[in-house]
């Protein structure tokens, strides 16, 4: 460990022999300690059915989408319907291509989702989501890059419900002096 690595073969045999971590020093004098990953780490799997399909459901808002995805030529449908007729706004069709264009698998895998619940916004974000879990299920090696860019957490936030005494959730009723 204490050798000056300078290929990438040392750097395999450095690591190799090393227990837990290795030193590596840098061109220019830094010195880096490489890590090794943990035993307890989650180790993700393929998750297909019969068909070879990746399924997941994805919420936003009140909206819960149920998604399959297998591989294709990039068709999705929504209820029954196809994309452009569900999600009429070019920002919703954007939206739900989100996931697609972040992994790099655009116009490789078709998608068949049922969604109920909320509006349109909310719908369009359930979808997106239940798509990026059932891809990360379907191949495990885009997880990284779909969690980076926030698209496996669900997005908790919902409407304030309406407290008593009050117009709505936080608005109160027009003051009167008299």
């Amino acid at each position: 460990m204490a050798d000056e690595i300078k290929s990438l073969s040392d750097l395999k045999s450095a690591v190799g022999t090393a227990d837990a971590s290795a030193a590596v020093t840098a061109d220019n004098g830094d010195t880096i300690v490489l890590e090794r990953p943990s035993e307890d780490a989650p180790v993700y799997e393929q998750k297909r059915d019969e068909h070879g399909r990746s399924y997941a459901t994805g919420k936003r808002k009140d909206a819960i989408a149920r998604v399959w995805v297998k591989p294709g030529k990039g068709t999705i449908t929504v209820n029954g319907r196809d994309l452009a007729k569900y999600f009429a706004r070019p920002v919703l069709q954007m939206v739900i291509g989100q996931p697609f264009t972040v992994a790099g698998v655009a116009g490789q895998f078709d998608v068949v989702c049922t969604v109920k619940g909320g509006g349109l916004s909310g719908q369009a974000g359930a979808v997106r989501h239940g798509i990026s879990k059932a891809l990360s299920l379907y191949d495990p090696a885009v997880r990284a890059a779909l969690k980076k860019a926030g698209f496996l957490t669900r997005d908790s936030r919902v409407v304030e419900r309406k407290k008593y005494g009050k117009a709505k959730a936080r608005k109160s009723f027009q003051f009167s002096k008299r």
